[in-house]
């Protein structure tokens, strides 16, 4: 098989295509023959070294959490059969490679409906998407401001919150303003003035998807604490006392299937931004440390 790894913290540099043995599954697990596997800016903290207080790396590390593939291999009292499509996560670092193994429950039917580079990426976006508009319990009418809102995270929730009835200002760029006009949110420009626009039309709640700048511009808008939520700035938001809930509350296998059934109906949209081959991991995380992304960036092994 073939994976993503690293042996030290750095740039994207550091990344590494190496061949190693294909894992053979132990009780309950399976091997999945990777598809498509997302990438998300989260790997790039952990592979900088900017969050190894709370997040290390053991070396050499594997790199990747979400997958969709085929399954290839079973174990004993695994309940997948061969050859069927699948799509999920990993927890061991892992997905991004030929072939990843996992425990049989970390992964749920692929719904026809998807692309492989959809259900590929899903996992991560999907979770977190769920978990940050959980987080701040918009109601119909209730007006919510999310920042990075379309990026691969933020295109979602901000469809998940006009879905619940809620006026959505998308804080972007002004590339992505027919974009989120589209998809029932108000544009909001980012950069200097935000406050003063912002004042127009204070929000009930607040979802940063970029960073600490904007969890201290809700904080001093007056917006309760309680309705704050960021899936990054996660010192700050214990020391403000807002919320900070991330995909680990909301992976589940019902809540990525529930995800999976939005985008395969056609009630949420999933914009693929690029697709490369595993070799070129380097160039797609250059990409999407740009920070401009909208949609997702997919690894295709």
């Amino acid at each position: 098989m073939r994976a993503v790894r690293f042996h030290r913290y750095g740039g994207p540099e550091v990344l590494q295509v190496e061949e190693l043995p294909t894992p053979q599954p132990g009780p309950g697990e399976v091997v999945v023959e990777v598809r498509a596997a997302g990438i998300n800016p989260g790997e790039t903290a952990i592979r900088s070294g900017a969050t190894k207080d709370l997040f290390p790396a053991t070396f050499p590390s594997g790199q990747g959490s979400d997958l969709a593939g085929v399954v290839s291999a079973v174990g004993p009292d695994a309940t997948w059969s061969l050859g069927e499509e699948v799509m999920g996560w990993s927890w061991a670092r892992s997905s991004q490679a030929s072939h990843v193994l996992v425990p049989g429950d970390q992964l749920i039917p692929k719904p026809a409906g998807l692309s492989w580079e959809v259900a590929g990426s899903l996992y991560v976006a999907g979770v977190t998407a769920f978990a940050a508009v959980r987080a701040v319990d918009p109601q119909p009418g209730e007006t919510v401001a999310v920042s990075a809102a379309a990026g691969g995270v933020g295109s979602l929730v901000v469809q998940l919150l006009t879905r619940r009835g809620a006026k959505v200002l998308g804080i972007a760029g002004p590339a992505n303003a027919d974009w989120l006009r589209t998809h029932g949110a108000e544009p909001v420009e980012y950069g200097e003035g935000l406050a003063e626009r912002l004042e127009e039309d204070v929000p009930d709640a607040f979802i940063d998807l970029f960073g600490p700048d904007y969890v201290q511009l809700a904080v001093d808008l007056g917006i309760p604490k309680h309705r704050i939520e960021t899936i990054i700035s996660f010192a700050l938001a214990a020391e403000l006392g807002v919320k900070a809930e991330g995909s680990e509350g909301a992976t589940t296998t019902g809540i990525l299937g529930e995800i999976a059934e939005l985008v395969a109906t056609g009630k949420l949209e999933v914009e693929i931004a690029a697709s490369y081959p595993l070799e070129e991991v380097g160039a797609a995380f250059t990409e999407l440390e740009h920070r401009h992304t909208r949609g997702k960036i997919v690894l295709l092994p």
